[in-house]
């Protein structure tokens, strides 16, 4: 939750002025403010779920977050540039009052992490929280398929979904642009609209194609589509115009 992370932020910032005396003595100051940082995270494993330590170098000459599967490999087993990386709070969802879910783009496609370590001080620096985060159910681009229940994310103007809230990889990706370039977001579902189990329907629309989602609780349908709103008020960035071209052209 935001309450818990920012209780851990402030628990680190006191703990940087009183205890480590960071800001009268800066040789004090821990190394990761020096711009480079190498050591042991606990890592969740993709296929079995077990966490496990590896080693991680986090480098601001090369903009980069590295991670090792062994301590003697020469080659990382994944490079997260910074400026496409997200590190947000998650001690529910993982377990643990510092675990943190990393997630970035490899090949285009967005990736998840789970990661925590023993100690607060370590937990890389926040960017940003998600919007929003929850279970909605879903149908295909035909719109006569079942809905599906799906694990969502909303991060900036990425939606993403998954099986499992902990799935490294997202099954699929939905941008939300502005609305001046043609993207709305509508209570209830078109008419005729079949096969979803829960009750509260939003139709998003782009400009190519309308999405269908269902929540089970009104407070749900109204919290998503205020995020939703948020995105598609908010006008785009140059490089956000980019990114949505890269989702146009996605097999």
């Amino acid at each position: 939750t935001v309450s818990a992370s920012l209780e851990l932020l402030r628990e680190q910032w006191i703990r940087a002025k009183y205890e480590r005396q960071e800001f009268i003595y800066p040789e004090k100051q821990e190394p990761y403010s020096a711009g480079y940082r190498e050591g042991f995270l606990w890592k969740r494993g993709r296929d079995n779920g077990q966490f496990l330590s590896r080693k991680f170098v986090l480098t601001e000459r090369e903009g980069a977050l590295k991670y090792f599967n062994r301590n003697d490999a020469k080659e990382p087993k994944a490079v997260m540039k910074i400026e496409h990386l997200n590190a947000t709070f998650q001690p529910a969802k993982i377990g643990h009052p510092h675990g943190l879910q990393v997630t970035y783009l490899k090949d285009n496609s967005t990736r998840n992490i789970f990661i925590y370590h023993e100690d607060g001080k370590l937990v890389p620096k926040l960017s940003r929280n998600y919007l929003k985060e929850g279970y909605m159910e879903k149908t295909g681009p035909k719109q006569t398929e079942g809905f599906r229940k799906r694990w969502f994310t909303m991060d900036d103007r990425r939606l993403m979904y998954f099986k499992d809230p902990l799935d490294a990889f997202a099954r699929g990706e939905v941008f939300i642009g502005s609305k001046e370039s043609g993207y709305t977001v509508l209570h209830g579902f078109p008419p005729s609209t079949q096969g979803h189990h829960w009750p509260h329907g939003i139709t998003i629309v782009t400009p190519d194609r309308k999405f269908l989602f269902a929540c089970e609780t009104e407070s749900d349908q109204r919290e998503w589509v205020a995020a939703f709103q948020k995105a598609v008020d908010r006008p785009m960035l140059p490089q956000e115009y980019a990114v949505e071209a890269h989702f146009k052209h996605k097999p």
